[in-house]
């Protein structure tokens, strides 16, 4: 008699981590200027009679709705218009290559390289390559009406009414996106501050990092431009440097094991309403008498967070408006300088270079090969491959469910509504979906986005629902493409960079440490130093993350990293907490202490890049039991011995 056995139905944990919706609140302003955007175009084309300009315009504002992303306006400015440029540029480098075989693979192919390559510079520079590349393939793949001149006009005017409509309310909330983030860095300040010496200190201290490199990057993004003319900019950027002070405390709570009183998570949230609200004057705060050291400096790094909030004189007449981040430099400077890293870099080259091989292949297959192939082709490789937009598996897998899921949408409409005017009515209805489900997850926003462009391209091309199969067959194609060339067969997919990410940050670490105790070291370069040691922790969690959506056994390799990714940080946590206690009194460590800590610190670093297997390595770090260094030599011994290299 045979056994059966059971088979488990439970799907494996990587696909679950990818078909996850995240959760996120809906952007009700986006969604109403997504319907909009969308809309009206399409209506002014109807209505003159022409509606395929009506067409490329709505496609010009799907890449605006795309973009709008951004709470503060002038960040709206930089996310929506400038790469609206690039986009113009893209349309009009394919078109001009259209039909042309080798001509217009060639032309794509060097744009995918550029788009690549300038995509690490930052946020705004990634989608500017994005909408140079999609674009680029948009004019190479379709029959555009009009002059040569006419696509990149409408495509542009397009998107930049979705900033018309993003910036119809700036008059009348100018500043409010900035105050907002800064309090709610407060808040977030307030919920580390509750939970220090808990189980939940991790999660409160990466959820304030993320607020609070979110606060700078809006304020500074304005400060760049505004320096020293806006007396309302320097007291908001006053009021996010003075959080430094009780961020830097919190370590040194948590690391005492006594939960702080009630009152100072209070007495932080009630500065968070003072400042969202930019009321003045004295704020009652009810605080508790400190007792040792560590409660010490929390109290006096809180009572000075509120004088600088609250506009009175600090205790030792410290000005508020004192800057420990430095001006950033003119924008031509900024340019010059990301220009030359782009072109230097080496991690640059290869996005670029795996991005162009892959487009290559696509646009081959289609302006090459005999068969009835269509741009779709590359612009599937082009939204899966865009190599700063985190795991080519995961992307390539949800590209295909979201693009079944969208083509079902599509073929609904195709079917059911006729042509002309109510296809106003659409994409009034399918155009608020983008901004809506965007945030749920790449899947989801692929699934909103697929009726759109179908729509919006059958209006050129006039193919009804014999459009829907091909499409769906290019999707896969283009899927399969950056599969194999862009994710299997590119060396760099086997390795999880999360190792090479920790070692420079160990590196880093090991600097901090240097300069939290050194002799004659700048004492503004130790907050940014700081900052930018938890920011690019921050950044590491994320990679993580992505990593662990892929499958077996790049997702298991990936895993094994999570114990040192907490450990650097509780090194970085322990070096921050000393220096506290130091300033509140403790002695210095010597020179050799920070000599020993550091020496391992770089020795950890140095393991890290020659190595991507994980095993435990025994460290002998001693010192006198009550020195300040004491909890860092322990953190440093636990990440050697846990998971250092051999």
């Amino acid at each position: 008699m045979s056994r059966a056995f059971p088979v488990s139905l439970t799907p494996p944990d990587w696909l679950v981590r990818n078909l996850q919706p995240q959760q996120a609140p809906v952007n009700r302003s986006a969604v109403v200027r997504a319907s909009v955007a969308l809309a009206l175009p399409l209506a002014l084309g109807l209505a003159a009679g022409r509606p395929a300009y009506g067409a490329l315009a709505s496609m010009g504002a799907l890449s605006g709705v795309i973009s709008d992303t951004a709470d503060a306006y002038r960040m709206r400015i930089l996310n929506i218009a400038i790469p609206q440029l690039f986009g113009a540029l893209g349309v009009t480098i394919g078109a001009l290559a259209f039909g042309q075989g080798w001509v217009t693979v060639a032309a794509v192919t060097a744009v995918a390289l550029v788009s690549g390559m300038i995509s690490s510079i930052g946020a705004v520079a990634s989608v500017s390559g994005l909408l140079l590349l999609l674009n680029c393939v948009i004019g190479a793949g379709l029959t555009l009406p009009g002059a040569w001149w006419l696509a990149p006009l409408l495509m542009s005017g397009g998107g930049l009414l979705v900033l018309a409509l993003a910036l119809l309310t700036w008059p009348l909330r100018s500043g409010v996106p900035e105050r907002a983030a800064v309090a709610e860095t407060y808040r977030r300040v307030a919920d580390l501050l509750a939970a220090c010496a808990t189980d939940a200190y991790d999660d409160a201290r990466y959820a304030m990092t993320a607020s609070l490199n979110q606060s700078y990057d809006l304020v500074l993004a304005r400060r760049a431009h505004h320096h020293g003319r806006s007396p309302d900019l320097v007291r908001l950027l006053a009021q996010l440097n003075a959080a430094t002070p009780l961020v830097e405390a919190a370590p040194a709570a948590h690391q005492a094991g006594k939960r702080l009183p009630d009152a100072i998570p209070t007495a932080v949230r009630h500065l968070a309403d003072a400042l969202e609200s930019d009321s003045t004057g004295p704020l009652r705060l009810s605080l508790p008498e400190p007792e040792g050291e560590t409660a010490r400096a929390v109290d006096h790094a809180l009572r000075h967070t509120a004088d600088v909030v609250t506009d009175q004189p600090t205790e030792k007449g410290t000005p508020h408006t004192v800057d420990d981040l430095g001006r950033p430099a003119a924008l031509p400077v900024r340019a010059a300088r990301a220009a030359r890293n782009v072109v230097l870099s080496a991690a640059s080259w290869r996005y670029g270079l795996r991005l162009a091989l892959c487009i290559g292949i696509a646009q081959a297959l289609v302006s090459l090969v005999v068969v009835p192939r269509s741009y779709w082709v590359a612009l599937t490789v082009t939204f899966v491959l865009k190599p700063d937009f985190g795991s080519v598996f995961s992307r390539a897998l949800l590209r295909a469910l979201g693009t079944v899921a969208g083509l079902a949408v599509a073929a609904g409409v195709l079917t059911l509504v006729p042509r002309g005017w109510w296809d106003v009515l659409v994409m009034m209805l399918l155009g608020p979906l983008i901004p809506a489900l965007t945030p749920r997850g790449y899947g989801y926003q692929t699934a909103a986005i697929t009726p759109v462009i179908l729509l919006l391209s059958d209006t050129l091309n006039h193919q009804g629902t014999g459009l829907l199969v091909p499409r769906l067959v290019d999707s896969l194609a283009g899927c399969a493409i950056a599969l194999v060339a862009g994710y299997l067969l590119w060396p760099e997919s086997w390795h999880t960079r999360v190792g090479q990410h920790l070692a420079n940050a160990v590196a880093d670490t090991a600097s901090y440490v240097e300069n939290a105790f050194g002799a004659g070291v700048d004492p503004a370069a130790r907050p940014r130093m700081r900052r930018r040691l938890y920011r690019d922790l921050s950044a590491i969690r994320t990679e993580f993350q992505r990593a662990l959506t892929e499958p077996p056994p790049m997702g298991r390799r990936a895993a094994a990293w999570w114990p040192l990714v907490v450990a650097t940080e509780r090194i970085v946590d322990a070096t921050t907490a000393a220096r506290v206690r130091v300033k509140q009194g403790a002695p210095a460590p010597t020179a050799a202490e920070i000599a020993q800590v550091t020496l391992q610190l770089r020795e950890l670093s140095d393991g890290l890049r020659e190595t991507n297997v994980l095993v435990g390595v025994r460290t002998d770090l001693t010192g006198p039991a009550d020195s300040v260094l004491e909890p860092l030599r322990q953190e440093v011994a636990a990440a050697r011995a846990i998971t250092s290299p051999r």
